[in-house]
Parts: structure tokens; sequence; C-alpha cells
């Protein structure tokens, strides 16, 4: 029965406007004997049953909820027979309440856009090449897709032929379509706009970026900041007192009329709904724009930053290093440069990646065994050499003589902000590498920005070696570059931070990164990063855009600055309303409620401005 009557609480509420609507008429019009009594009583009964139902539950859990007070205001009304007090509360509490969740809808628009997005089937290769349309639990990993113009892309993978363009606004925020060809990655919940592909299914169902997003947002959206624990403990509190003011309002004054209002005017409904109305919007937003925030403590957070500290490359960088400049101290060139690829190719790292891409194609070698060493380098036996590849801690560490000449060339790669890379035969200095990794496009005016949201220093901290983090820290205007910095340095860097009092935020990509983006206040990774870096940091900047940074640090502080104009309002509107009570004789019941009701949409319109929310392109604040 409980069930069945909060499920038609707005069809109530219909009702007893409507009963309201006619007892009005009848009072000026018809003026039939007892019809208008008789309609407000009939409003209020049915008003009351959905009230009195929530308000038996919080009973039942030992709590003195909104619905509670408004339960004995109302029974007080109908006690003192003032039955158009009593249907016109009701009906403005279901109303009001309708209204609420109806708003509230409105900033839940960016999550259900994204589940709406969601692929439920695809176009399945056979084995004999024919394509059958199958349900997205019948794609698994290896499954070669066909995609067509306008369809969605069904799962995460890889392009095997075709080509077309790809808008992944869903994933990245970005709304200009993005080319796709052989070789290209492409992510579920994506729309092919034009041309057709064959993709290879790499991630399927919940492991995909798509579903990862939606999961991430719905658990910020569930997960409650400190200041609304604060709320809904105040509020736990706040209730019961409201109640005894009204029993001790009675006492003094023996007016019932003006207990009751006391009843309804301290519903602390606009404070219990304020905050999270602001959290879910700002996460809403950042969906959109493709920025994770994970969970209303994380803007709580990240509104505190003052310093933000970066890993190099990858974060600053494109991430794609290349070689640019080469010395070569043997004849054996080619030997060199095969065993060289042969060990390279067993590494992630983007600099064993550069030497790979520069080397080409030349003869392998089996490697026998690698041993890696930290922040330095890789130690490898191929037949019965050894091969040391690294910087030039690693070389001193193994007794690697370096002639006069390399000195002076290893001086001259510094001083252009290459990465060293050296390379070692049977302790023989036998190469070195100069490589060189493009600074992100337009990310000066990006931290730019930072610097006028607050942010006091803007900290780099890299493998690479000293000359070239400096390279990069002041091209970029940062404030602090350090460079040989192993994983356990820069967690080290960062609590140091930290103790100073400083409230720090990470940037980073790498597995090598999730120490640091665990340790900081705040830990911030790129998309296209590691599955580690992604699932211990606390913002995901999706498809490794790094010009969202200051979109996440101007949205959580214009969220928190909502929250606390929705704290204030509410409050104010408490304030008010009881001081009205005591000092003027307009105040009823019903202009209460109304004026209730009003501050309950007043600060959710107040935090669904957030939605529309982004960052000036010339650097100010919308």
């Amino acid at each position: 029965m409980q069930r069945w009557i909060l499920k038609r609480k707005n069809h109530i509420a219909g009702i007893g406007g409507l009963l309201i609507l006619l007892s009005l008429l009848n009072h000026y019009v018809w003026k039939w004997a007892l019809f208008s009594e008789w309609a407000l009583i009939l409003a209020s009964v049915l008003g009351l049953l959905p009230i009195a139902v929530q308000a038996y539950q919080a009973l039942k859990v030992k709590v003195i909820s909104i619905d509670v007070l408004v339960t004995l205001a109302v029974l007080g009304a109908f006690a003192i027979k003032n039955y158009e007090e009593s249907a016109i509360v009701t009906f403005l509490f279901l109303f009001g309440a309708y209204l609420e969740q109806r708003t509230l809808n409105q900033t839940r628009k960016a999550i259900k856009a994204l589940t709406e997005l969601a692929p439920e089937g695809a176009l399945k290769e056979g084995k004999d090449g024919a394509v059958i349309e199958v349900t997205i639990d019948e794609v698994g990993v290896g499954d070669v897709l066909l995609v067509k113009t306008g369809a969605k892309v069904p799962v995460d993978g890889k392009v095997l032929s075709g080509e077309g363009f790809v808008n992944e606004s869903s994933i990245t925020g970005e709304p200009r379509p993005i080319h796709k060809e052989k070789g290209d990655n492409v992510f579920a919940g994506t729309i092919l706009e034009n041309g057709t592909i064959r993709i290879v299914a790499e991630r399927v169902g919940e492991d995909t970026t798509f579903a990862k997003i939606i999961e991430l947002v719905e658990e910020a959206q569930d997960a409650k900041s400190k200041t609304e624990r604060l709320i809904d403990r105040f509020s736990r509190y706040y209730t019961p007192f409201v109640l005894l003011m009204a029993v001790f309002v009675w006492l003094m004054t023996r007016d019932m009329e003006r207990a009751i209002t006391m009843l309804v005017l301290g519903c602390p409904g606009a404070l219990v709904i304020g905050v999270p109305v602001s959290n879910v919007a700002g996460i809403g937003n950042g969906a959109r724009h493709g920025v994770l925030l994970k969970g209303s403590e994380v803007i709580q957070t990240l509104n505190k930053v003052d310093t933000v500290v970066f890993d190099k490359t990858g974060t600053l960088t494109m991430g794609k290093p290349e070689v640019a400049d080469v010395r070569f101290y043997t004849e054996e060139k080619e030997k060199l440069l095969s065993y060289l690829s042969s060990v390279e190719r067993e590494s992630d790292h983007p600099l064993a990646k550069a030497l790979v891409d520069y080397i080409g194609d030349v003869p392998l070698y089996p490697v026998q065994s690698t041993s890696v060493r930290k922040g330095s380098g890789i130690v490898a036996i191929i037949g019965t050499e050894t091969i040391i590849v690294g910087n030039l801690k690693l070389m001193e560490e193994e007794q690697v003589m370096l002639p006069h000449k390399a000195y002076q060339d290893l001086l001259d790669f510094e001083q252009k902000g290459n990465s060293i890379v050296l390379v070692a035969i049977e302790g023989k200095l036998a190469a070195l590498f100069g490589i060189r990794d493009r600074i992100r496009p337009g990310l000066k005016k990006e931290l730019d920005t930072l610097k006028k949201m607050g942010i006091q220093q803007l900290i780099v901290l890299s493998g690479d070696h000293q000359k070239t983090v400096e390279r990069v820290a002041n091209e970029l205007g940062l404030t602090q570059a350090k460079g040989n910095q192993l994983p356990e340095d820069k967690a080290n860097e960062i609590k140091r931070l930290q103790q100073q009092g400083h409230v720090v935020a990470f940037v980073g990509d790498g597995v090598n990164d999730s120490p640091s983006l665990a340790l900081a206040d705040i830990g911030i990774a790129m998309g296209k990063g590691t599955d580690v870096a992604i699932e211990t940091s606390d913002v995901v900047l999706m498809n490794s855009d790094i010009h969202r940074l200051s979109h996440a640090f101007g949205l959580a502080k214009q969220t928190v600055r909502n929250m606390w104009q929705n704290i204030l309002l509410a409050v104010g509107v408490v304030l008010l309303l009881l001081l009205a009570v005591f000092f003027s004789d307009w105040m009823n019941m019903s202009i209460g409620m109304l004026v209730h009701e009003g501050s309950i949409l007043l600060v959710i319109l107040n935090g669904m401005r957030l939605l529309r929310y982004r960052i000036k392109r010339k650097g100010g604040l919308e």
C-alpha cells in the first residue's frame, strides 16, 4: 500500500490542486453549503497520505525528517480546523517535490545522454566472411566487426581496414570528428559519421573506455563530500530542534497556529538539497567536457590545490619522442643497431619506441636475458655479449669508460634539450642518441590560465637529464624543474611539498606515475595512459587532452562557490522566515510553505547553472 501511494504521489498532488481550485470557485461563484470545506478536507487527507508514509518510513529508521514536520503541521492545522492551510500546505509540499525532482533530472542529463549512447548491437564478421547482426553481449575479444556510416562503434578496438571520420565527443568532449584509418584506435560509444571501417575488438562490455566512464561518473555522483556529510548530520539534529522549538512556542504563547507555522518554516529542504545538486551538476559538466571527476570529495580538494606537479613525457610533451642527434663510436654500426633494436623492442618506454622507429627494419637477434634497472636503463645478453642501454648513471654503475669526445657530445646533446641514451657493448661505449619530444601545442597558455586561477607552483619532475627538464620548464614558464627523478624520488618530493602545507595535484600517465598519483592530494591521469594510472587517479582527462586541465580546476572552483551560494541562500531564507513568525502578523503556513518550496527550486536552478560552465578561450572564466 505504501509503495502504491508513493508511486501516485504526483497524481495525488494534481487532484489536491484541483480540489483547492474547486473550493475557491465555490466560495466566490457557486456558494454551495459545506462544499468548500469538504473539498479542502479531502485535499488535505489525500495530500497527507504520501507525506505521512514518507514520515513513517523516516521514523522507522529513527530519523526526524522534513516529512515528519509537515505531517505534524498538517495534523495540527486539522486540530484547529484550519482546512484551507492544511490543504494548501500539502499541495505545495507535493508540487514542490515534483518540481524539485523534475528540475534535478535536468542536472543528470549529461549522464543520461552518455548511457543512451551505449551500443546495443554490432555487425560481426564470421570465419566465412559473412556479416551477421549480433547483440553487444555476443561480441568477444578478437572478433572482427564492421562499422558503417552513422553507426556506433560497439567496442574498443583497432582499425583493420577502411577509413572514416569518428565523432569521439562522448569520450573526449571534443566535437570535431577525428580521421581514422588502419592501425588507429577506436572507442565504444563513438559514432562513425562517414566511411566504413573493419575493426578488431580489444575491449568489450564493461572493460571498454566508455563503460568505465559511465561507471566512474555514477560512482562519483553517489559519493558524498565532507560538506554533504556535515549537512546530513546537521539536519539530523536540526529537525528535532525545530520540533522542540515549535513545542516551546506553543507552551509560551498557547498559539497553536504559530507553533504549526514554526514547523513548516523550519524545514531545511533547501539546505539538504543545495550541496548535492551543485556537485551532481559539476560532475555532469565535467563528463560532457572530457573531464572525469571521481566524486564530490575530489571537487572539494581540487578547489584547494595550490601546487601542480607534472610528469614530463606524455604529459607536458606529446609522448612521441624522436631521435634528433646520433653519434657512433664503433665501426660496426649495423651490428649495433640490430642489437639495440632487439633489446628495445621488448620495452614500452617512449624512448625505446623512438629508437626502434629510428632504426627501422634490421636483422634481429634473440635476447637471452634482460635486467631492467629502474630509472636508469636495461642490461641485456645477446649470444655471449652484454648490451647496456641507458643513461650516464647506468654507464657509471656498469663501469663503462667514456672517451673525452663522448663527454663533449653529451654536453652538446644536453644543451639542445635532448634526452640521452647511451649504448655500450661489452663494456665499451658504442653510440650516443639524443631524443627530443615536442611540447604540446598551446600548453603555455593553458598553464598561464592555471596561474590566474591561483595555482602558486607549477613543477615538473622527470627521469630525464636535468638540462632537458629545465629546457621544458623555461619554455613553459614553470616555477621549478627536477630531473633524474626515480618514481620514489617523485613520491618523496610530493611528500615534502605536502609537509610544507601545500595541497598538491600530480599529473601523469604511466605505471611509474602510479605511486605519485596515489600519494598526491589529487591525482590527475591522462586518459590514454595506463589502466593502473587511471585507476589510482582522482581525475581523468579523456583523450590525454591536457587542455582540459584548466576546465577541471575552474569547474571545481565554480562548483564549490555555487555550493556555498546555495548554503547561504538556504540558511538565509530559513532565518528570515523564522524571524517573520515572531515579528510579523502576515506570516502563515501557506506563505511559509510557498517560500520554502521556492527556496528549494532556487538552489536547484542555481546549481544547474554549472551545466553551462566553460572556460572562455581567451583565458577568462565564464
